[in-house]
């Protein structure tokens, strides 16, 4: 492995490896560095030989999306590459026209797939609490189609049930030892503002502001992308070479040996697009 490759991942949320320069808006680790990715990047120009970023952009605007796009663009090296990875709209789209036809034809065994499918399609876009709809179907005990949701979002619905395990096992103070001062502080200055607004305007905008906080956790998916958008997007900034693959296969060096879309033989999120493209000399 060429040790002297300089790779970015940007967005990089819980999933990084050590040897990438890793950066999100909020720094998980020590090893990611805090910035506000739909600004600049505080890089130089023609920096990186690669860049790789998954499961961003639908977090962002449209309008957003574009600019990270071509902060990539400008800090890539000629010839770099660029791994844009999305949840597939295509792909969630034709899944649920499967599940409709099957429970339209009298299919019950497929309601609970049909049920899923429904919320892969809005509830990311449409919740205003933490986990949304989504996170009420994980939590049932008596889930009919587990293999089914585990086919559609992999290593994610494992990590959300071994979380809530752990979550349920911590105690409070522990949850709040974890958390610095910026945290406590920017909790308590939500917390005066909140009593504020229930005070002068009262219950409902009280419901209305913390919604809008909720929208702005990073949580919402603000866009969704097929293959033919996310390429012209692509094409768009001035990339060329634009392809699809697969989970496993990449033109970035040695990229499956850093564990980000593959782990242990097994495709972390399986409901994703994946796209590569170059920046030209």
């Amino acid at each position: 492995m060429n040790t002297n490759l300089k790779l970015l991942n940007i967005g990089c949320g819980s999933s990084f490896h050590p040897k990438w320069t890793n950066i999100d808006l909020i720094a998980a680790s020590p090893a990611v560095q805090a910035h506000d990715i739909r600004k600049s990047l505080p890089y130089n120009n023609d920096y990186f030989d690669d860049c790789y970023s998954s499961h961003m952009i639908e977090h962002l605007t449209l309008q957003e999306a574009h600019r990270v796009i071509a902060e990539a663009f400008r800090v890539l090296k000629p010839q770099g590459i660029f791994r844009v990875v999305v949840p597939d709209l295509e792909v969630v789209a034709k899944k649920y026209l499967y599940v409709l036809k099957q429970v339209k034809s009298g299919d019950l065994q497929a309601e609970p797939n049909y049920d899923w499918m429904m919320l892969e399609l809005y509830d990311q876009a449409t919740r205003s609490f933490s986990g949304g709809e989504m996170g009420r179907y994980l939590n049932n005990s008596n889930i009919k189609n587990k293999a089914f949701v585990r086919s559609r979002i992999g290593f994610e619905v494992e990590k959300y049930w071994q979380n809530k395990e752990v979550t349920k096992q911590k105690p409070m103070w522990e949850k709040l030892k974890s958390k610095n001062l910026v945290w406590l502080l920017k909790k308590i200055r939500i917390m005066i503002a909140r009593i504020l607004v229930v005070l002068i305007a009262g219950k409902e905008a009280q419901n209305a502001f913390d919604e809008g906080l909720f929208r702005n956790t990073g949580e919402i998916h603000r866009w969704m992308y097929d293959s033919f958008s996310l390429k012209r997007i692509l094409a768009q900034t001035g990339f060329i070479d634009i392809r699809c693959c697969q989970a496993n296969e990449s033109k970035i060096l040695n990229f499956n040996t850093y564990e980000l879309d593959v782990f242990d033989g097994l495709v972390k999120r399986p409901d994703s697009l994946f796209m590569e493209a170059m920046k030209p000399l």
